[in-house]
């Protein structure tokens, strides 16, 4: 892709223009940290052009601070005094459906991810939001709590101009194939492997 050039031009029928506007679904998968990072940097691309920003954790617990949280939330109140931007919503496990910080079975957490997955189908219907970072989402995928099949489903018959980036492990095979843009992030190398811990500003 020199200079942001495609590589190919499909034969499917649609002008340049409707074929660099279609929303995308965004997947970051692989063992290395900043799968997160990289998704929330997209998203704070969306903000900036004025799109509804729409966060859903699936794995963090509610006690878990991170750094983008605060600057999103902040962003959401600058888009409410001011308008600049666009609205922000961060959901994050502990303030709805969350397995994280509540005892239960195996079944109530997965009936817990259901429901999340759920209401961000029901938004995606109503298209609630221009961007959604669905933060670690291949867990409960993988773990066969939500289903896959209904998943890719729902992405790729959403409507209007909604993007969707997905991050965590073990991304399932049928994930991979449906989404527009797959990176997989791996290790070169990591403080960790000298016995450092992970620190303020980096890792949260």
């Amino acid at each position: 892709m020199p200079q942001g050039q495609p590589s190919a031009i499909p034969n499917d029928g649609l002008s340049t223009r409707q074929r660099r506007n279609r929303p995308l679904t965004v997947l970051h998968t692989g063992e290395m940290k900043g799968k997160s990072t990289a998704a929330f940097g997209l998203a704070l691309r969306g903000w900036n052009q004025g799109w509804s920003v729409g966060v859903f954790q699936f794995v963090k617990s509610a006690k878990w601070k991170v750094g983008e949280e605060s600057a999103f939330r902040a962003l959401g109140r600058l888009h409410d005094q001011t308008g600049e931007g666009g609205p922000v919503e961060w959901h994050k496990m502990g303030e709805g459906w969350s397995w994280t910080r509540k005892q239960g079975t195996e079944d109530d957490h997965a009936a817990a991810a259901r429901e999340g997955w759920q209401e961000i189908a029901r938004r995606l219907a109503a298209e609630q939001h221009g961007m959604y970072v669905l933060d670690e989402f291949t867990y409960p995928l993988h773990w066969g709590w939500v289903d896959v099949d209904e998943v890719v489903e729902t992405l790729r018959n959403r409507p209007g101009h909604q993007h969707v980036v997905i991050t965590g492990r073990h991304a399932p095979d049928k994930l991979v194939e449906a989404a527009d843009l797959v990176v997989e992030m791996t290790k070169v190398k990591h403080p960790m492997d000298a016995g450092q811990k992970g620190q303020k500003g980096i890792e949260w």
